[in-house]
């Protein structure tokens, strides 16, 4: 259960007087700052920032919140939470729309699945696409796909396909498929993971449409301290955002209902109850009277009995939570964090790397590839995998440089020591690159309360060498 203790850092809220975009004559208005944990400066200034610059078109008291989890993102910071009265800010909600953790317990024992974790691990690996551009092999039929194609802005409508190859698969980075015990011995799914392309193309189209350029136009996206891009909700653009965003949103959480129906089915297992949140998205609330769009990056809500799953680091626990009614509540604008948090880059873990790209064969079982120079057909098909015959597609590699701090082969033994069935993953995932979740949950002090500990049998993620832009 959750700590009853004090938080090691009390949550503060800082108020901060910005002059920026204020008319000659006109006063600054307060810019709140609720905070949990230790503050990052970096993370600080970079919600800062994103206040400033709404402070100056909306010109009213501004809200913002720093969960325990927080770290640098792109121009929002991660576990970073903005309230706007009448703006949304696509690169606030990001690119990865949607993006979320479903928990799903089984009727399953673990005394019973133990002897065969193993087994249920390879079929899952073999059976759910991790990893860049993967396409899912099985076809999924959903109603969110008519969503799509009837989507009220055009460019998104030009994503159908892309969304029906995809929907259903993972991606790489801190995204996975997991096997869990509770506390009282039932075994629980859990994946993390958005939506995939299909978000991230929804997103870079209105970066482009607020910067009055075509959708598929390429901006500059002005580094992690950009400042963010704000679409006034009043306006057609701000209007066909909005309905963008929750069709990318429903779109997220198809995929991951599709994986856990499909983990649940090789376990051959009933779901007795499911726990299902998202993060990176534009909120419509209420909060203390007054109308506000929340937008919380790598942020849960946790509104007062609302459930949320929230996953540790590779081979450490997770936990089930639910919001409460405490006076900092109301000051977090009832959010929460999403994970543990990152301390370390995955540059400074796994190292530095040079891509290459080769034609690699798409069978999983086969290591044949080729050198990307070698040509096509004469009919423009890819050419054939050297060692089975089979087709290859362009698939992009890492070749490192310089070494990370993380010495991965010690830590896949340490994870296995545990008791835990690892596949896939890399040193940019490992759990030293993370901070401890019981410490960011303690943070978070009276907010929350932790209804079940998940401890971790099963780990799936896409490889390191596995390229994705799509990752949060």
């Amino acid at each position: 259960m959750c700590p009853r203790t004090r938080p090691e850092y009390s949550p503060h809220t800082l108020i901060a007087r910005r002059a920026y975009g204020t008319q000659p004559g006109r006063k600054a208005n307060a810019v709140r700052i609720t905070t949990f944990g230790n503050v990052d400066p970096w993370s600080q200034t970079q919600l800062r920032t994103c206040l400033a610059a709404a402070e100056a078109r909306e010109g009213e008291e501004l809200r913002g919140v720093l969960c325990a989890d927080h770290h640098p993102g792109y121009s929002q910071p991660i576990g970073g939470v903005v309230a706007f009265r009448h703006h949304v800010s696509p690169s606030g909600v990001g690119y990865d729309i949607g993006c979320g953790n479903l928990a799903a317990k089984t009727n399953i024992r673990i005394e019973t699945l133990t002897p065969d974790v193993p087994r249920v691990m390879d079929e899952v690996w073999a059976r759910v696409s991790f990893g860049m551009g993967r396409k899912n092999p099985e076809r999924v039929d959903h109603p969110v796909l008519d969503d799509i194609a009837d989507s009220p802005v055009s460019g998104q409508r030009s994503l159908a396909r892309l969304a029906r190859n995809q929907l259903g698969t993972v991606g790489g980075g801190n995204h996975y498929v997991d096997l869990f015990s509770d506390e009282d011995g039932w075994v629980w799914i859990g994946v993390h993971f958005g939506s995939r392309g299909f978000g991230h193309r929804t997103c870079t189209g209105f970066l482009a449409m607020a910067q009055r350029r075509a959708w598929d136009d390429k901006v500059p996206s002005g580094g992690m301290d950009a400042p963010p891009v704000l679409i006034d909700t009043r306006t057609e653009l701000g209007i066909d955002y909005v309905a963008a965003m929750e069709i990318a949103g429903r779109y997220a959480y198809a995929g991951r209902e599709w994986v856990v129906e499909r983990v649940a089915r090789i376990l051959g297992a009933t779901l007795t109850d499911t726990v299902h949140n998202h993060h990176n998205f534009a909120w419509r609330e209420r909060h203390e009277g007054e109308d506000f769009w929340v937008i919380r990056k790598g942020a849960t809500p946790a509104f007062p009995g609302q459930r949320g799953f929230v996953g540790g680091s590779m081979g450490e626990n997770s936990v089930v939570l639910e919001g409460q009614e405490s006076p900092m509540s109301a000051r977090s604008l009832y959010s929460t964090v999403h994970g543990a948090g990152r301390v370390m880059s995955r540059t400074e873990a796994a190292g530095r790397v040079k891509q290459r790209t080769r034609w690699a064969c798409t069978r999983r079982d086969c290591d044949g590839a080729l050198p990307i120079r070698t040509s096509r057909g004469t009919d423009g098909v890819n050419p054939r995998c050297p060692m089975c015959g089979a087709k290859t597609q362009k698939h992009r590699t890492r070749e490192v440089v310089k070494a990370g701090k993380i010495d991965w082969p010690s830590v896949q033994v340490e994870v296995r020591a545990r008791g835990v069935e690892l596949r896939g993953a890399g040193a940019d995932e490992a759990p030293e690159v993370y901070k401890r979740l019981p410490e960011v949950l303690a943070a978070h002090g009276d907010t929350i309360r932790v209804l079940h500990t998940l401890r971790p049998v099963g780990v799936a993620m896409a490889r390191i060498e596995e390229f994705d832009p799509y990752k949060d």
